[in-house]
Order: structure tokens, then C-alpha cells, then sequence
């Protein structure tokens, strides 16, 4: 089991160059490189957002992006949820969705979040409450859906 990280939240104005690297390169390895995904991941939406990164001493071990209601949905969202390889299969992914449905309800109140998960992970998030709305989509090639937290 992982021990508890070192959680930092932050908006985009309030990181520092070094947080935005390491944040943006994860995402990159992840969603680009492990997935075989070729997409935009700079899709400017991050400029109006909260960076959620897990650290294990100075490693970034895990982050999400969470985004105010009205920026990608009507309701608040999780996003670009990721656990870097060296740090899976630890319970690292379930503390980082813990930590960010909790950081997402104390920054944007207790109300609804919309998700667009990786279909493969369907299931993950349901443990978590989140409920399938609608059929699968493609998004990059990728098979997702949409899921609600009430």
C-alpha cells in the first residue's frame, strides 16, 4: 500500500514553473506516450483551473485537474487523471480520486461532478459513486464516457 502522499493544490496562476513542467511532462508520458494518444493536451483550458499533484517525497506521483462548473461542463469536473508508472498499483489512483472529489467539493461546494471517463476505467470510478450518463464516445480515438457524482 502507498503511504499518504503530500497533497498541493493550486490555480494556474499560482504554480510555479517547475510544478507546471513536472505536471505537463506526466501527462504527456501517460496520455501521449503510454496511450499512443497523438492530441493537444495544452488545450488552454488549464489556465482556468486547479493543478491537484500528489507528491512521494520530491516525484510527482499522481494529479488531476480540477475545473470549475461552466469551463468544460455545466457542472464541476475532474480531469486528466493520471498515476505516473512508478507509483501504481500501490492504491495511489483510489487516493488520488479521494483527494480530488473531496479538493473539487471545498473549492466549487457540494454539488454535482461530470466526468468523461476512459471507458476502460468505468468501472474504477464507479466505486467511487460516479454513474454512467449516455453511451460511449470516441474522444482522440479513445473510447469514453460521461459519468456523474451527485
Amino acid at each position: 500500500m502507498n503511504k499518504t502522499l503530500n497533497w498541493q493544490c493550486r490555480h494556474f496562476n499560482e504554480l510555479t514553473t517547475q510544478e507546471l513542467y513536472r505536471l505537463m511532462q506526466a501527462r504527456s508520458e501517460v496520455f501521449v506516450v503510454e496511450q499512443q494518444c497523438v492530441y493537444l493536451d495544452a488545450d488552454n483550458t488549464d489556465r482556468q483551473c486547479y493543478h491537484l499533484c500528489g507528491y512521494a517525497d520530491q516525484e510527482l506521483a499522481a494529479y488531476s485537474r480540477l475545473i470549475g462548473a461552466g469551463i468544460v461542463y455545466t457542472q464541476p469536473s475532474i480531469g486528466r487523471v493520471l498515476t505516473t508508472a512508478a507509483h501504481r498499483g500501490r492504491g495511489t489512483g483510489k487516493e488520488l480520486l479521494e483527494v480530488s472529489i473531496a479538493t473539487c467539493r471545498q473549492l466549487f461546494g457540494n454539488t454535482a461532478i461530470k466526468i468523461g471517463a476512459q471507458l476502460y476505467l468505468e468501472k474504477f470510478y464507479e466505486g467511487f459513486g460516479f454513474v454512467r450518463k449516455g453511451e460511449f464516445y470516441l474522444e482522440d480515438g479513445i473510447e469514453h464516457v460521461h459519468m456523474i457524482l451527485d
